[in-house]
């Protein structure tokens, strides 16, 4: 996301999703769906994009929740991976891959990279030991942290479980939550521990931290941006790299024996090994080959407002921690809460819809992908209702779409196929978008909404000039600039466009004064509009609905 040559390569990461569950709607609006129309878009101005994730395995939630499952944490992990892949398919998010696997593996090689990245950090003398108190859920013998952990959180008293708060995203390590309680078991009993570890101490990094952030955070939306201001503004926590634990990656550290890294370490090392894995897994290339900085990427962090810390400040300071040698984020694309029926998604109350349930309804997934890319959480929360999932996307999408479509044919009735003339006029709207658009994917000014309502408005542009007798060349111009730039959006009619030649690059030169003539490719009707044809249609609004804490899984 910069105003860099077009070749530069660059490295799209969403939030890791933890596996335990699958992705559902309010997700999908989120990194996933934004990375995926970025990288598209990308690749249509071609540039050189990997566009990857990877679940989060050593997470706690993923313990917890198999708990509360009745299975086993590897189970689970297994299962939901398969599950969050069948739906990022299902909704068309088309991950950088070398095999039909669309997911890189949490094998014996991903566990590796995190073990040479934290036993470089340890070589290098950037760890430091350090004894904390950690809450111990007496009956069980666990240390309890993360996923385990639930309890008041300290800043804004809000339920949060451990590590950061998800209402106001203020860390909160150790034994810091208020009333601290054993998700696993809320009525057993809990003390304190004293326990040696090793941890990165962010304090250290203060220079660094605030000339980055000097600089890249006039890119980011304000909410996020403050965040890291009130971060900023006080002594900084130290980054726990180990913890007492039995699920996740042993550390590798004399120090620590019987520990292992602190999972929310892992994401910055396995991000660099899924990006080594989307690429081919060459084997004579290190995992962390298209991180380091000699390799001049630019990177993109996606993820939610509750992950503001972990992924745009405590993943950086990993970063720092090991000096020149990697390439740092030029922006993070955070976004905030969506929510259902006005209030937050939740697994545990049923309160959830999956994307590919709406697949399976029969609604189409270039509608959905627009609806979402419409309505998504960008800078304060939206709310999703099948209502006006079928209401809108008919209004703004589906009818003025068949209409214009039945404008061309009418148009075109009888033409030889002969290119048509495209007036200087038409040429300057076309222009015009284009410019508006590829704003629209400026460090400056992103807005993947912003995008999606600009193609509904040219739609209906272009709707409006048809009836008005607007000539053909002019209209299949307008057209034409429709498809290019709704196709990282519309990938189903992107696809059909190819297929009848219709060429969608979106190159920086002149509009041809001339066009050859096209039929613009079909948009199928989304089944929910027939129920739902009196419904009324809400626009996005701003909520404070308090969120369970059990819902935090680092997925927003």
């Amino acid at each position: 996301m910069s105003d860099g040559a077009v070749n530069q390569p660059r490295i799209l990461i969403a939030a890791t999703p933890t596996p335990n569950g699958d992705l559902h709607v309010g997700h999908l609006a989120g990194p996933y769906l934004v990375g995926d129309i970025y990288a598209r878009y990308l690749r249509a101005t071609g540039a050189p994009v990997t566009w990857t994730t990877i679940t989060d395995d050593s997470q706690t939630y993923v313990v917890a929740s198999a708990a509360r499952k009745g299975t086993t944490p590897a189970r689970l992990a297994a299962d939901s991976t398969a599950a969050i892949e069948r739906t990022l398919r299902g909704v068309a998010i088309e991950l950088t891959s070398s095999s039909e696997q669309l997911l890189p593996p949490v094998d014996a090689r991903c566990r590796e990279a995190v073990t040479e990245f934290v036993t470089a950090l340890h070589a290098a003398g950037r760890l430091r030991e350090r004894t904390v108190r950690l809450p111990y859920a007496e009956h069980s013998g666990l240390h309890l942290y993360d996923g385990l952990l639930t309890g008041g959180c300290p800043a804004c008293g809000a339920g949060s479980n451990g590590g950061a708060c998800e209402d106001c995203g203020t860390p909160n390590n150790y034994d810091e939550l208020r009333d601290p309680r054993c998700t696993l078991d809320p009525q057993e009993p809990v003390s304190v521990r004293e326990e040696r570890i090793l941890v990165l101490p962010m304090e250290e990094y203060r220079a660094e931290l605030e000339a980055y952030f000097a600089e890249v955070t006039p890119r980011w939306r304000p909410h996020p941006k403050q965040l890291i201001e009130q971060l900023l503004s006080r002594p900084l926590p130290d980054v726990p790299v180990t913890v007492p634990g039995r699920w996740g990656v042993p550390a590798p550290f004399p120090e620590t024996p019987g520990q292992i890294v602190y999972p929310w370490v892992e994401a910055m090392a396995a991000s660099m090994y899924a990006t080594w894995w989307a690429n081919g897994q060459d084997p004579a290339l290190p995992y962390d080959h298209y991180w380091r900085a000699e390799q001049g990427a630019e990177l993109v962090l996606l993820h939610g407002f509750d992950n503001t810390y972990h992924w745009g400040l405590l993943d950086l300071v990993l970063l720092l921690a090991h000096g020149d040698r990697y390439i740092r984020p030029s922006v993070n694309v955070v976004n905030e809460f969506y929510e259902l029926e006005h209030a937050k998604f939740s697994t545990s109350r049923g309160h959830l819809i999956r994307g590919t349930e709406l697949i399976e309804e029969g609604v189409p997934r270039d509608v959905l992908r627009f609806y979402l890319a419409l309505t998504l959480p960008e800078q304060a929360r939206t709310n999703f209702t099948r209502a006006e999932l079928a209401l809108l996307t008919d209004r703004q999408l589906i009818a003025p779409w068949r209409e214009l479509g039945d404008a061309l044919d009418a148009a075109l009735a009888g033409h030889d196929g002969a290119p048509l003339p495209v007036s200087p006029a038409a040429q300057g709207r076309v222009a015009a978008l284009a410019a508006d658009l590829r704003g629209c994917f400026e460090p400056s000014g992103f807005s993947v909404a912003r995008a999606a309502a600009r193609l509904a408005e040219h739609l209906a542009e272009l709707r409006e000039q048809a009836a008005a007798g607007t000539g053909p060349g002019d209209l299949l111009a307008g057209a034409r600039a429709l498809l290019a730039w709704s196709a990282p959006i519309l990938v189903d009619t992107a696809e059909a466009a190819r297929a009848a030649g219709i060429d969608l690059a979106l190159d920086a030169g002149p509009v041809p004064d001339k066009i050859t003539p096209f039929r613009l490719p079909g948009l199928p009707s989304n089944p929910l509009a027939a129920t739902s044809a009196e419904a009324p249609v809400e626009a996005p609004v701003e909520t404070s609905v308090e969120s369970p804490v059990e819902e935090k899984d680092g997925r927003s």
